[in-house]
């Protein structure tokens, strides 16, 4: 299955989140108990800030990482998608496998989403109105990104409640029916067999810690 970030390298605004960080006092009017709104406010902070220092990020483009750190990552359960990714092999793993994985994981989302963002161009995006909200620990809150002159672009964001503490955060995205998850478990799941862990741990680590850059024919 390809790469999901190759798959949706025509969507700016795709990795919505997932994707997932401003400090806490910052974003204190946002609230984690419900999972539309919480979407909602979090895209509309992040993408002015994108549009406001985009001159300073067409300088040095690495400052997409601080944007997504700062603006997304407080709203992303990068644990339990690491863990997601690991799927199967679990078991085959140590607790301070995981350990190391987890964190290696969330910088290579904060990579990914943060090149993905070079890609926007103040495209408007629609929001799913909120729904009421029973007992269910899984959601998915659905958006469309309109782009002048093509089509509309689905993308769902799934979240995940925390029960004990009351508080959603999103664990995955899907565009177009791509999952991101299931992309990157696909992707990962015989070399984390094959190799183990910390071989995965040391790929990503590797992908995480390169230049977010301009590609040539980018806005």
């Amino acid at each position: 299955m390809r790469n999901i970030i190759q798959a949706i390298q025509t969507m700016p605004k795709a990795l919505l989140f997932t994707a997932l960080l401003f400090t806490a006092n910052a974003h204190a009017d946002i609230s984690k108990t419900d999972p539309y709104a919480m979407i909602q406010q979090v895209a509309d902070i992040t993408f002015k800030r994108v549009k406001d220092e985009q001159a300073a990020i067409r300088s040095n483009p690495n400052l997409l990482k601080k944007v997504v750190r700062e603006e997304l990552l407080p709203y992303v359960d990068y644990r339990y998608a690491a863990y997601k990714v690991i799927g199967k092999n679990l078991k085959k793993t140590t607790e301070q496998e995981r350990k190391a994985f987890v964190p290696v994981f969330r910088d290579y989302l904060v990579t990914s989403y943060a090149q993905v963002f070079t890609l926007y161009n103040d495209q408007t995006v629609e929001f799913e109105a909120g729904r009421k909200l029973d007992k269910q620990k899984i959601v998915a809150v659905k958006t469309r990104v309109l782009q002048p002159g093509g089509e509309p672009i689905d993308i769902s964001f799934k979240v995940r409640k925390n029960r004990k503490k009351n508080e959603w955060k999103a664990f995955d995205m899907i565009a177009e029916g791509i999952s991101l998850l299931d992309s990157k478990q696909a992707e990962l799941s015989s070399i984390i067999r094959q190799k183990g862990l910390p071989h995965v741990t040391e790929m990503l680590k590797e992908k995480a810690e390169r230049d977010v850059v301009f590609k040539q024919g980018e806005p």
